[in-house]
């Protein structure tokens, strides 16, 4: 499913996000949507989301 857009996205899920300081490596982080932290009904570079652990970035995957 696509990252890009919100209403792939819902709190529970598991996904891969690229974090801030990871966005040149593209190194992903797994965690479980904690809270959607955008509003709009999309965004180009993904939906930022914060996770359990409490990391903050945008949705590059959605796990399956």
């Amino acid at each position: 499913m696509d990252g890009k857009k919100r209403l792939n996205i819902t709190q529970g899920i598991r996904v891969r996000i690229v974090l801030k300081q990871d966005q040149k490596s593209g190194k992903l982080t797994e965690g479980v949507v904690k809270a959607i932290l955008t509003n709009s009904p999309s965004h180009p570079h993904g939906i930022k989301v914060k996770l359990d652990s409490g990391d903050v970035g945008r949705v590059k995957e959605i796990c399956r």
